[in-house]
């Protein structure tokens, strides 16, 4: 299928990570421009000679926004313009009870899953604001709408998330700018790998027996019983920021395998 979005340029953040760089191929192959981002770009910038399209790797710290800026300046410098920002960037944060998770505990998670998204906004909505066009999507989780127990600091910066680009879309349609999440659940990615690798060691078992008793015990509305993979989730970003998604705004899409067991988001 066409997105219609070919020579478009897109920055993706967080661009080393499973769902960002399977975002990265999908909108490559459509023809669109890239900017990948991540802290570090070494092995990106091997893994991006292989995509068909014009690309350059940056590396910025997404919770600077002077870092964001000087990016940003030179994804402009090369390009001309951002039309599309898929920011991915994020971390689990520290887990235990809400109480006892220390300030600086929720300030991580608050200052690396919430607010880079709005400061990487700041940066990139200027130029999209004055072409009338634009696409903004950022990855919540199934913990924005049912949070677990031990994870109150994800919980509170993705739900936060998934408010902020709500309100967002409100402001920023009449621009051109549709904004959207994707929350996706239990995805092949690294920070799974490593709750798997954690979980296999404390209960004595094999990796695919943890994942199994992860997906019985703690995730039973996964019907397909396995994690989803990264491309899937890169699949809903890219109808996001397409011209054929072009009636979406201020949604918070599952990706979950049926994982959030309720109707209302």
């Amino acid at each position: 299928m066409d997105l219609k979005i070919r020579d478009r340029v897109a920055l993706i953040t967080g661009a080393t990570g499973g769902i960002g760089y399977e975002t990265a191929k999908i909108l490559a192959d459509e023809g669109v421009k890239l900017v990948l981002s991540d802290l570090q770009i070494e092995d990106l910038e091997k893994e991006a000679k292989s995509l068909p399209t014009e690309t350059i790797c940056l590396k910025a710290d997404c919770t600077d926004q002077g870092s964001i800026d000087a990016m940003v300046e030179l994804a402009y410098q090369k390009f001309g313009t951002i039309d599309i920002v898929v920011h991915t960037a994020g971390i689990t944060g520290a887990k235990g009870h809400p109480l006892e998770m220390k300030d600086a505990d929720y300030r991580e998670a608050w200052d690396i899953d919430f607010l880079s998204a709005v400061q990487i906004a700041r940066a990139t909505f200027p130029k999209m604001r004055e072409n009338g066009w634009g696409r903004y999507v950022t990855i919540t989780s199934e913990n924005a709408v049912q949070p677990y127990w031990d994870e109150a600091t994800y919980n509170t910066a993705k739900a936060a998330l998934a408010a902020f680009m709500k309100n967002l879309s409100y402001q920023e349609a009449a621009h051109g700018i549709l904004c959207n999440s994707v929350a996706p659940a239990f995805i092949e990615t690294a920070m799974t790998d490593g709750m798997m690798e954690k979980r296999a060691k404390e209960m004595g078992v094999s990796f695919d027996k943890a994942v199994e008793s992860f997906l019985d015990e703690e995730r039973p509305g996964i019907v397909q019983k396995r994690r989803g993979r990264p491309e899937e989730v890169a699949a809903a970003i890219a109808l996001l920021v397409s011209e054929r998604g072009s009636f979406i705004n201020g949604s918070n899409l599952r990706v979950d395998g049926g994982a959030v067991q309720s109707v209302q988001n």
